[in-house]
């Protein structure tokens, strides 16, 4: 198993206590975080991008790249690239930018995106969502393995003799596509024999493991070899204690906090937004939030590994609000305790 770490960098006061970070120490945070990360050896760190709401991930490419030049290993992912809203030259064009600068450490996760806000925030039609994911993400794939395209689409104008530039640092980066709840993204990657990476964040786990079987399914109708079909998982937070009771004790109000902070009435019913598991309780029994004790988030890690057979597992410990430090720490004993066990019971060749 590799591991990353995720911030979607939230932007919201803190669940208990009101605090609210400023944008400038927030986004630095998330920086500092990354480059602890490398530190402890983690295998990616990844950036969400959101353009409503309380986040500060509008651009990416932005906090990636300061990442990448205090970095000189980690992975830098996307979590996700909302390429549905974008213009695909630019995709192209900035990504390539952020890989050259980090020499050839860059890749994305591809996604419609978890915000309903942003089609109207960019003049686009919520209703062609699936349509402008296929036809950009198709277009950028092209973007980045040929030169001198020639393109004609429905929502951009058409391409002639175009080479962006600059060029990928060692050839087209791998893209991912993100899946919270369709099967078009899962029949998106099966179709161009990419890797398929679920939210694995608010519902429950058969949610996923039904994207995830359609995903190799599809896979191996396009005719692609199976043993090709990367899957990555996601987790909706970490927080760790010495045991079950001290989890409890000590993140109950945290964690039932920003679930209520976080709920969003006008999206009740619709899958992905607003999570089933409203007590701690029920989180650390049946949830893909990552809390307990070390030995209850190595088996549920492991759970999950059973039924999605994943290469790459993502973890977040920003979450919560919890401090800097408390990350860092929570990173370190993450790495000590828990990655170790589960790298040595479900391996992977993923980047080796």
């Amino acid at each position: 198993m590799k591991f990353q770490v995720l911030s979607i960098v939230g932007h919201a006061p803190h669940p208990v206590t009101g605090e609210l970070a400023s944008p400038a120490d927030r986004l630095a945070e998330v920086v500092d975080v990354g480059v602890a990360a490398e530190r402890l050896g983690y295998d990616g760190y990844a950036v969400g991008e959101r353009h409503a709401g309380p986040f500060l991930s509008s651009s990416p490419t932005v906090v990636l790249g300061a990442l990448a030049a205090r970095t000189s290993r980690i992975r830098l992912l996307t979590g996700v690239t909302v390429v549905a809203i974008l213009d695909p030259v630019r995709v192209a064009e900035d990504y390539a930018t952020l890989d050259q600068i980090s020499r050839g450490r860059v890749e994305l996760v591809v996604g419609k995106g978890a915000e309903a806000g942003h089609f109207d925030l960019f003049g686009l039609d919520e209703e062609r969502q699936w349509d402008l994911q296929r036809e950009k993400y198709e277009l950028l794939r092209r973007l980045w393995s040929e030169e001198k395209v020639d393109w004609e689409g429905e929502f951009r104008p058409a391409l002639k003799n175009v080479t962006t530039v600059p060029r990928p640092y060692d050839g087209p980066p791998r893209v991912w596509h993100g899946s919270a709840t369709s099967l078009n993204s899962p029949e998106l990657a099966a179709k161009h024999g990419d890797p398929l990476f679920t939210a694995n964040a608010i519902q429950p786990r058969a949610a996923y493991a039904r994207l995830i079987d359609h995903y190799r399914e599809r896979f191996e109708a396009y005719g692609h070899d199976p043993a090709h079909a990367h899957v990555a998982a996601g987790s909706g937070g970490l927080l760790i204690a010495d045991t079950h009771e001290q989890a409890v004790a000590r993140y109950k109000d945290l964690y039932e906090a920003k679930v209520r902070q976080s709920f969003r009435p006008h999206l009740e019913g619709r899958a992905g937004y607003n999570t089933p598991f409203r007590t701690i309780e029920d989180a650390i029994a049946d949830g893909p939030q990552l809390i307990g004790s070390p030995q209850q988030i190595i088996d549920k890690i492991l759970g999950f590994h059973g039924v999605y057979r994943h290469d790459l597992q993502s973890i977040t410990v920003d979450a919560f609000g919890q401090s800097t430090d408390e990350q860092i720490e929570t990173l370190q004993r993450f790495a000590e305790e828990i990655a170790p066990v589960v790298r040595r019971e479900a391996p992977s060749m993923l980047w080796e």
